[in-house]
Protein backbone atom coordinates (compact mmCIF):
# COMPACT_ATOMS: atom_id res chain seq x y z
CA UNK A 1 0.00 0.00 0.00
CA UNK A 2 2.93 2.09 0.96
CA UNK A 3 4.67 1.89 -2.45
CA UNK A 4 1.15 2.32 -4.54
CA UNK A 5 0.34 5.49 -6.71
CA UNK A 6 -3.35 5.64 -5.32
CA UNK A 7 -4.58 7.78 -8.09
CA UNK A 8 -2.47 5.06 -10.84
CA UNK A 9 -4.91 2.81 -9.50
CA UNK A 10 -8.05 4.62 -9.98
CA UNK A 11 -7.26 5.85 -13.49
CA UNK A 12 -9.60 2.25 -14.62
CA UNK A 13 -12.65 4.57 -12.98
CA UNK A 14 -11.32 8.14 -13.48
CA UNK A 15 -9.60 9.63 -16.75
CA UNK A 16 -5.90 10.70 -15.98
CA UNK A 17 -6.95 13.61 -17.89
CA UNK A 18 -9.85 14.57 -15.29
CA UNK A 19 -7.83 14.49 -12.89
CA UNK A 20 -4.49 16.52 -14.68
CA UNK A 21 -7.17 18.80 -15.49
CA UNK A 22 -8.55 18.82 -11.40
CA UNK A 23 -5.10 19.38 -10.27
CA UNK A 24 -4.62 22.34 -12.81
CA UNK A 25 -8.00 24.10 -11.78
CA UNK A 26 -7.45 23.93 -8.11
CA UNK A 27 -3.97 25.07 -8.32
CA UNK A 28 -5.76 28.37 -11.03
CA UNK A 29 -8.05 28.73 -7.59
CA UNK A 30 -5.36 29.49 -5.37
CA UNK A 31 -3.99 31.88 -7.43
CA UNK A 32 -7.68 33.97 -8.26
CA UNK A 33 -8.45 33.59 -4.52
CA UNK A 34 -5.23 34.52 -3.16
CA UNK A 35 -5.41 37.85 -6.08
CA UNK A 36 -9.11 38.06 -5.04
CA UNK A 37 -8.80 38.68 -1.45
CA UNK A 38 -5.18 40.68 -1.70
CA UNK A 39 -7.79 43.16 -3.85
CA UNK A 40 -10.83 42.33 -1.49
CA UNK A 41 -8.73 43.14 1.67
CA UNK A 42 -6.56 45.97 0.38
CA UNK A 43 -3.01 44.26 1.89
CA UNK A 44 -0.77 45.15 -0.86
CA UNK A 45 -2.18 48.83 -1.30
CA UNK A 46 -1.83 48.78 2.46
CA UNK A 47 2.03 48.18 1.96
CA UNK A 48 2.98 49.74 -0.37
CA UNK A 49 0.88 52.74 1.20
CA UNK A 50 2.83 52.20 4.35
CA UNK A 51 6.18 51.83 2.81
CA UNK A 52 5.72 54.97 1.14
CA UNK A 53 4.54 57.27 3.92
CA UNK A 54 7.81 56.29 6.03
CA UNK A 55 10.50 56.58 3.15
CA UNK A 56 11.45 59.85 4.01
CA UNK A 57 12.22 58.98 7.73
CA UNK A 58 13.37 55.80 7.36
CA UNK A 59 17.27 55.30 7.91
CA UNK A 60 18.68 53.98 4.36
CA UNK A 61 19.11 50.58 4.36
CA UNK A 62 22.36 48.99 1.56
CA UNK A 63 21.82 46.42 -0.60
CA UNK A 64 23.80 43.68 1.86
CA UNK A 65 22.02 44.75 4.44
CA UNK A 66 18.41 44.67 2.68
CA UNK A 67 19.80 40.96 1.47
CA UNK A 68 20.36 39.44 5.02
CA UNK A 69 16.95 40.87 6.10
CA UNK A 70 15.57 39.18 3.53
CA UNK A 71 17.44 35.59 3.91
CA UNK A 72 16.73 36.09 8.37
CA UNK A 73 13.14 36.28 6.87
CA UNK A 74 13.08 33.51 5.16
CA UNK A 75 15.33 31.47 7.65
CA UNK A 76 13.73 32.43 10.79
CA UNK A 77 9.85 33.45 10.30
CA UNK A 78 9.03 31.31 6.71
CA UNK A 79 11.29 28.18 7.19
CA UNK A 80 11.57 27.53 11.21
CA UNK A 81 8.24 29.94 12.10
CA UNK A 82 9.60 31.85 14.73
CA UNK A 83 7.00 33.69 14.83
CA UNK A 84 5.60 30.92 17.27
CA UNK A 85 7.30 32.06 20.81
CA UNK A 86 5.66 28.20 22.29
CA UNK A 87 7.71 24.86 21.11
CA UNK A 88 4.53 23.00 20.94
CA UNK A 89 3.01 25.07 18.81
CA UNK A 90 5.62 25.85 16.72
CA UNK A 91 6.14 21.96 16.22
CA UNK A 92 2.33 21.15 15.27
CA UNK A 93 2.51 24.27 12.60
CA UNK A 94 6.04 22.95 11.53
CA UNK A 95 4.43 19.12 11.18
CA UNK A 96 1.87 20.68 9.51
CA UNK A 97 2.88 23.04 7.26
CA UNK A 98 6.50 20.56 5.57
CA UNK A 99 3.88 17.61 5.34
CA UNK A 100 1.16 19.46 3.00
CA UNK A 101 4.35 20.56 1.10
CA UNK A 102 5.18 17.40 0.90
CA UNK A 103 1.95 15.87 0.56
CA UNK A 104 0.77 18.34 -2.74
CA UNK A 105 4.27 18.00 -3.96
CA UNK A 106 3.76 14.29 -4.32
CA UNK A 107 0.41 14.34 -5.28
CA UNK A 108 0.98 16.81 -8.14
CA UNK A 109 3.62 14.32 -9.43
CA UNK A 110 2.39 11.38 -9.12
CA UNK A 111 -1.13 12.92 -11.41
CA UNK A 112 0.25 14.82 -13.53
CA UNK A 113 3.84 12.58 -14.29
CA UNK A 114 2.53 8.95 -13.12
CA UNK A 115 -1.20 8.95 -13.98
CA UNK A 116 -1.56 5.09 -14.84
CA UNK A 117 -0.40 2.13 -14.15
CA UNK A 118 1.58 2.21 -17.88
CA UNK A 119 3.86 4.89 -16.39
CA UNK A 120 5.89 3.16 -13.28
CA UNK A 121 5.44 5.32 -10.37
CA UNK A 122 8.89 5.07 -8.23
CA UNK A 123 8.40 3.73 -5.02
CA UNK A 124 9.61 7.36 -3.45
CA UNK A 125 6.70 9.28 -4.60
CA UNK A 126 4.06 7.26 -2.67
CA UNK A 127 5.99 7.06 0.46
CA UNK A 128 6.86 10.84 0.26
CA UNK A 129 2.71 11.35 -0.21
CA UNK A 130 2.00 8.67 2.93
CA UNK A 131 4.79 10.52 5.13
CA UNK A 132 3.40 14.04 3.99
CA UNK A 133 -0.01 12.99 4.88
CA UNK A 134 0.80 11.43 8.37
CA UNK A 135 2.40 14.69 9.38
CA UNK A 136 -0.39 16.76 8.44
CA UNK A 137 -2.47 14.36 10.79
CA UNK A 138 -0.41 14.50 13.60
CA UNK A 139 0.37 18.14 13.41
CA UNK A 140 -3.31 19.43 12.60
CA UNK A 141 -5.44 17.67 14.82
CA UNK A 142 -2.71 17.98 17.98
CA UNK A 143 -3.25 21.57 17.10
CA UNK A 144 -7.06 21.30 17.16
CA UNK A 145 -7.75 18.89 20.49
CA UNK A 146 -5.37 20.38 22.66
CA UNK A 147 -3.36 23.47 21.05
CA UNK A 148 -5.97 25.94 20.08
CA UNK A 149 -6.32 28.85 22.44
CA UNK A 150 -9.65 28.75 22.76
CA UNK A 151 -9.20 24.85 23.96
CA UNK A 152 -6.23 25.52 26.09
CA UNK A 153 -6.69 28.41 27.11
CA UNK A 154 -10.57 29.02 27.29
CA UNK A 155 -11.82 25.64 28.17
CA UNK A 156 -13.95 25.73 25.16
CA UNK A 157 -15.47 22.68 23.12
CA UNK A 158 -12.39 20.86 20.55
CA UNK A 159 -15.43 20.79 18.44
CA UNK A 160 -16.53 24.38 18.48
CA UNK A 161 -16.41 25.53 14.94
CA UNK A 162 -15.95 29.15 14.07
CA UNK A 163 -15.47 30.29 9.94
CA UNK A 164 -11.76 31.09 11.22
CA UNK A 165 -11.40 27.53 11.03
CA UNK A 166 -12.15 27.00 7.66
CA UNK A 167 -8.76 26.14 6.18
CA UNK A 168 -7.31 23.70 9.03
CA UNK A 169 -10.80 21.64 8.61
CA UNK A 170 -10.92 21.44 5.35
CA UNK A 171 -7.10 20.34 5.53
CA UNK A 172 -7.57 17.66 7.64
CA UNK A 173 -10.62 16.44 5.94
CA UNK A 174 -9.10 16.29 2.79
CA UNK A 175 -5.99 14.71 4.17
CA UNK A 176 -8.12 12.18 6.37
CA UNK A 177 -10.04 11.20 3.52
CA UNK A 178 -7.55 10.68 0.80
CA UNK A 179 -5.82 8.29 3.24
CA UNK A 180 -9.11 6.47 4.14
CA UNK A 181 -9.52 6.27 0.14
CA UNK A 182 -6.32 5.00 -0.21
CA UNK A 183 -6.61 2.52 2.40
CA UNK A 184 -9.83 1.37 1.21
CA UNK A 185 -8.14 1.14 -2.46
CA UNK A 186 -5.12 -0.99 -1.72
CA UNK A 187 -7.76 -3.48 0.12
CA UNK A 188 -10.41 -3.49 -2.64
CA UNK A 189 -13.33 -2.10 -0.95
CA UNK A 190 -16.31 -1.72 -2.86
CA UNK A 191 -16.78 1.69 -0.85
CA UNK A 192 -13.32 3.14 -2.37
CA UNK A 193 -14.96 5.13 -4.93
CA UNK A 194 -17.35 7.17 -2.45
CA UNK A 195 -14.16 7.86 -0.63
CA UNK A 196 -12.77 8.96 -3.32
CA UNK A 197 -16.01 11.21 -4.07
CA UNK A 198 -15.81 12.65 -0.53
CA UNK A 199 -11.96 12.76 -1.09
CA UNK A 200 -12.39 15.36 -3.81
CA UNK A 201 -15.20 17.11 -2.11
CA UNK A 202 -13.34 18.12 0.56
CA UNK A 203 -10.11 19.04 -1.38
CA UNK A 204 -12.25 21.42 -3.32
CA UNK A 205 -13.57 23.36 -0.29
CA UNK A 206 -10.02 23.67 0.87
CA UNK A 207 -8.52 24.98 -2.64
CA UNK A 208 -11.65 26.61 -3.54
CA UNK A 209 -12.59 28.40 -0.29
CA UNK A 210 -9.19 30.37 -0.77
CA UNK A 211 -10.89 33.75 -0.28
CA UNK A 212 -12.86 33.17 2.82
CA UNK A 213 -10.26 31.09 4.65
CA UNK A 214 -6.92 31.66 6.03
CA UNK A 215 -5.34 29.92 3.18
CA UNK A 216 -3.74 33.22 1.84
CA UNK A 217 -1.84 33.54 4.93
CA UNK A 218 1.03 31.37 4.26
CA UNK A 219 1.44 33.82 1.20
CA UNK A 220 0.85 36.96 3.15
CA UNK A 221 2.99 36.79 5.97
CA UNK A 222 6.51 35.90 5.05
CA UNK A 223 5.74 39.58 3.01
CA UNK A 224 4.63 40.54 6.55
CA UNK A 225 7.72 39.77 8.55
CA UNK A 226 9.83 40.89 5.89
CA UNK A 227 8.39 44.46 5.95
CA UNK A 228 8.56 43.93 9.87
CA UNK A 229 12.14 43.41 9.65
CA UNK A 230 12.84 46.07 7.30
CA UNK A 231 10.79 49.11 9.78
CA UNK A 232 12.90 47.61 12.66
CA UNK A 233 16.54 48.02 10.86
CA UNK A 234 15.62 51.46 9.34
CA UNK A 235 14.25 53.13 12.50
CA UNK A 236 10.57 53.50 11.41
CA UNK A 237 9.13 51.63 14.07
CA UNK A 238 11.39 53.33 16.74
CA UNK A 239 8.24 54.83 18.46
CA UNK A 240 6.55 51.85 19.12
CA UNK A 241 7.13 49.69 22.17
CA UNK A 242 8.88 46.75 22.11
CA UNK A 243 7.42 43.28 21.77
CA UNK A 244 5.94 42.18 25.24
CA UNK A 245 7.38 38.71 25.56
CA UNK A 246 11.21 39.21 25.29
CA UNK A 247 12.29 38.76 28.83
CA UNK A 248 15.83 40.23 29.05
CA UNK A 249 13.30 43.66 28.49
CA UNK A 250 10.70 42.32 31.00
CA UNK A 251 12.77 40.45 33.44
CA UNK A 252 10.45 37.16 32.43
CA UNK A 253 9.33 35.60 29.67
CA UNK A 254 5.67 35.61 28.67
CA UNK A 255 3.81 32.28 29.58
CA UNK A 256 1.44 30.80 27.72
CA UNK A 257 -2.30 31.41 29.29
CA UNK A 258 -4.13 27.71 30.42
CA UNK A 259 -8.03 26.88 31.32
CA UNK A 260 -8.17 26.04 35.19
Amino acid sequence: MLATNPFAAISAFVSPAAMQAYVVLMALLVVAGTIFDIVHKGSARYFFANWRRTKGKAKEIGGGEMLSIAARTAVVDVLASGEFCGIRRRIAHLLTMYGFVIYLFATAVMVLRYPTPATPTPDAWPHLWWLGAVMVLVGGYWFWFFIRVDVAAEGSSPFRVMRADLFVLSLLASVTLGVIWAWAQARGSAGSLIWFALYIGATTVLFGSVPWSKFAHMFFKPAAAFEKRVANANGTRANLPPPADKPEQFSSARTAPRHY
